[in-house]
């Protein structure tokens, strides 16, 4: 295969320049970039071909602007039609799942955490299309191979990651006593009492919010040493590590801005932009907005991992964001060849760019992208691959994980204890019952 423009050593080794250069690409040059690429592209897309793709909606426009300026490029360069529609991210998986069971209506979703997984039967086996990438841009992190490989074979690319990291303010973290961001739970939730104490809140979602809720609530849980299943995929969330977990979270929420319970995947960017709230869990979105519309939130805030379990171990549960091809689709050759241009060098490193990282990739090259240093408060994103686990936690991701997730079973157990409405014992119950009918076990 043959590389055309930038080539990926020299575009990845050659720092900020070439980059630059990438990404002022011209609409004509890229897409004489991809004219150059069809001709030597394995996969070639059906005559006429016409994709229906699903997509998150966007929470940094310039993402979405570079998106489909690749869109755009690739439907000129072959003759073919690539219709984007975009939902919330809790609407992704209902959609995608109608599809899914009717066998029509869309070709391609990119969706969140392990979408494939819910259907594994209706993806097509993509594993050409990840061993190209692999071999270009340096290997899969461990991490996207879990959320893309099943039973030995690719049935998503895990396109990016958003990192499901701290952002807060930093005047209030000091007036707390917190020069430095805290790394274990002690000093964490020391800090986030201090934080109420002093007027500044912190708030994380603990309704049913795909990405914000989901994400810390497994972090609080793995970091206490529960699980929702064992390395056999056996429901163990009945547990005094469980237990432990649930009255530490108890703990924070008790400190959190009130409502939190009820936020959705938006309730926290507004509040923080708002200057309502000083401490959050989220993707970098927040910082770029108050970049662009409040700088003095921008400068006086930062971002940070969540702290190391009890174990003195990093586990986080990071927005992963991978693209199916279903099995049912007349365009085939379309769908992969797309997927394996979006993600090449010449268009990818700009998009990532653009994207100022909110968009982790699990393909181990782009860690090298200047982006991730030029601004330091970039950084913790670039190593969210790293960190990331999959919702299966210690288990085997598969169908179940994936619908214990999508049911919100473990944001509903912390829920549920955290504003009364059951004792511990009680919400571990439920959560176990919830879980074993997802499990059957």
């Amino acid at each position: 295969m043959t590389d055309f423009g930038f080539d990926r050593r020299s575009l990845l080794k050659g720092g900020a320049t070439l980059l630059a250069a990438a990404a002022t690409m011209s609409a004509d040059q890229l897409l004489g970039y991809a004219k150059a690429w069809a001709q030597a592209s394995p996969w070639k897309p059906e005559p006429g071909a016409k994709i229906n793709l699903l997509r998150w909606k966007r929470f940094v426009e310039a993402e979405d602007v570079a998106f489909m300026k690749i869109v755009d490029a690739f439907q000129k360069a072959n003759n073919v039609t690539i219709n984007v529609s975009n939902e919330s991210y809790d609407d992704i998986q209902p959609k995608a799942s109608v599809a899914a069971n009717t066998g029509q209506g869309l070709d391609m979703v990119w969706g969140l955490y392990s979408l494939p997984f819910l259907f594994p039967a209706k993806c097509t086996d993509v594993t050409d299309v990840a061993d190209y990438l692999a071999s270009k841009c340096g290997g899969w992190a461990d991490s996207g191979k879990t959320y893309g490989m099943y039973k030995g074979k690719w049935i998503g690319i895990p396109v990016a990651a958003t990192g499901a990291l701290i952002n807060y303010r930093i005047a209030a973290a000091e007036k707390a006593g917190h020069k430095e961001f805290p790394k274990d739970l002690g000093g964490f939730a020391d800090l986030v009492k201090g934080l109420n104490k002093n007027g500044t809140p912190a708030g994380m979602a603990m309704g049913h919010a795909s990405g914000d809720a989901n994400t810390w609530l497994y972090w609080a849980l793995w970091s206490h040493g529960g699980n929702l299943i064992d390395k056999d995929n056996k429901v163990v969330i009945n547990s005094p590590e469980t237990a432990k977990s649930l009255e530490y979270v108890k703990g924070l929420y008790d400190n959190f801005i009130p409502g939190t319970a009820s936020w959705n995947d938006a309730s926290n960017n507004k509040a923080f932009l708002a200057g309502q709230l000083y401490l959050t869990v989220n993707g970098i979105s927040v910082y770029v907005t108050a970049k662009k519309e409040n700088k003095q939130i921008a400068e006086d805030m930062d971002h940070a991992h969540l702290p190391v379990g009890t174990d003195g171990k990093s586990r986080e549960l990071h927005l992963g964001f991978p693209i199916l091809i279903f099995n049912f689709t007349k365009f085939p050759q379309t769908c992969k060849a797309f997927t394996a241009f979006m993600m090449e060098p010449e268009q990818f490193n700009p998009w990532v760019e653009a994207a100022q990282g909110y968009l982790s990739p699990f393909l181990k090259d782009y860690e090298k992208n200047p982006m991730w240093t030029a601004d330091p408060k970039n950084t913790p994103y670039r190593d969210v691959a790293a960190t990331a686990m999959s919702p299966a936690g210690v288990g085997q991701m598969g169908e179940n994980a994936a619908a214990a997730i999508a049911d919100f079973v473990v944001v509903d157990m912390f829920a549920n204890y955290c504003t009364g409405r059951e004792d511990v014992k009680t919400a571990m119950s439920s959560a176990e019952r919830a879980a074993k009918r997802i499990f059957r076990s």
